[in-house]
């Protein structure tokens, strides 16, 4: 049984088909990639699964239970957990409170809850930042501070948005160093809408692509990058995919 499944799933926003009859599957321990131009449909495909939309056709099944008409909470508390193109986060609590949020998902008791949060900081890098207030760290920052809040919430499938957008080379590859750290050691798989190839390629184990709400490709980062229609619609005919790797 796929972890996650999207079975001809069509989403409107009154005349505009954002998706369209979207087939995708997620298997345990995957890092999947969703690629394609700006308004492709990737975004409104993650609210989709987050329960932020409600899809108008098709079925989305979690560990084969259908989730496409289940409250957000309730999605959360199955295991499915994203962080969004800008963090979303509490700017007046600390980072410690800020996380403890994600962490009373699974953990009423205050000081199991503490517990978890603390672990989660000092794993995506933030120990000793505890008690700063989060609108005090920079945007990096608040871009781990996101990813412990999330993971706090113990998932099992983790969705990122653009986490590297508006990353400086540098703190690109630190970050990358910390995705492939969540898929190793927690065992979360993880389900990638990027614009920076450079992550698709050395992440992922496959690649969808949407052009137009429709799913126009899908494979191996090498299979999707040399197929005719990704080049066309997204990638460029002068894409070269040896520096993207």
């Amino acid at each position: 049984m796929a972890l996650l499944e999207i079975k001809n799933a069509t989403k409107r926003f009154g005349g505009l088909v954002a998706n369209k009859d979207i087939n995708l599957i997620i298997d345990d321990g995957d890092i999947i990639g969703l690629i394609g131009p700006n308004g492709a449909g990737k975004s409104t495909m993650f609210k989709s699964v987050m329960g932020f939309n409600r899809i108008d056709e098709g079925e989305i099944y979690f560990n084969g239970v259908p989730i496409s008409k289940m409250e957000i909470y309730k999605i959360c508390q199955l295991g499915i957990a994203c962080t969004f193109q800008q963090a979303q986060l509490f700017m007046g609590m600390t980072l410690e409170e800020s996380v403890l949020v994600g962490a009373y998902n699974r953990h009423k008791a205050k000081k199991e809850a503490i517990e978890i949060a603390r672990k989660m900081i000092e794993f995506v890098g933030l120990g000793g930042k505890e008690q700063v207030r989060i609108n005090k760290l920079n945007m990096f920052e608040r871009k781990k501070a996101e990813l412990a809040a999330t993971l706090a919430s113990e998932p099992k499938l983790l969705l990122l948005d653009e986490l590297f957008a508006g990353l400086v080379p540098t703190e690109v590859e630190l970050m990358l160093v910390l995705v492939r750290k969540i898929s190793r050691e927690l065992g979360i798989t993880l389900f990638i809408v990027e614009h920076v190839l450079r992550v698709i390629m050395s992440l992922c184990n496959r690649i969808y692509v949407l052009e137009y709400g429709q799913l126009i490709a899908s494979g191996s980062p090498e299979e999707v990058t040399s197929d005719p229609k990704v080049i066309k619609a997204y990638l460029g005919e002068d894409y070269d995919v040896a520096k993207d790797q």
